[in-house]
């Protein structure tokens, strides 16, 4: 819990200098069930993760954010700091959705009063989009996603 404080602390430091510029991340083509492709920032690491899409005022709709963990596990997110609501998305090993959580509200109190969405399923990575992509684009548990 200590290193997860440390590291939204140190999101919060890195963010706040440039106005919401995020591009020392790296970005990927992610091609959805439908053929539309959305172009995702990748975050792996500790840092990335923990500032994921903090602070953002908008995401254009063929934008997200590709979060990419090391093994599979059950990962739940929770949106302190968010600004804009989100379509969340949990993908396995295999690129397969294994759940998804539509228009997840920002979290305007204290981060430990913020409620935790999904990591109910093993996954390997979780897709952040836009609220209202994820029905627009008809996604559905059971669909393929290609990285």
């Amino acid at each position: 819990m200590r290193i997860l404080l440390l590291a939204c602390a140190a999101a919060l430091l890195v963010s706040c200098g440039d106005g919401g510029s995020y591009t020392d991340l790296n970005t990927r083509d992610v091609t959805l069930p439908g053929g539309q492709v959305i172009q995702a920032e990748s975050a792996s690491s500790t840092l990335q993760m923990a500032r994921g899409l903090m602070f953002r005022t908008s995401l254009a709709p063929d934008h997200g954010m590709l979060f990419i963990h090391k093994e599979p596990g059950l990962y739940s997110y929770f949106m302190y700091q968010h600004e804009i609501p989100l379509d969340m998305i949990w993908i396995d090993t295999g690129h397969i959705i294994v759940d998804i959580i539509e228009n997840v509200p920002p979290c305007k109190t204290q981060a430990s009063q913020c409620p935790h969405y999904g990591g109910t399923k093993m996954a390997n990575f979780v897709l952040e989009l836009g609220a209202g992509v994820a029905r627009k684009y008809d996604l559905h548990v059971g669909q393929r996603i290609e990285f």
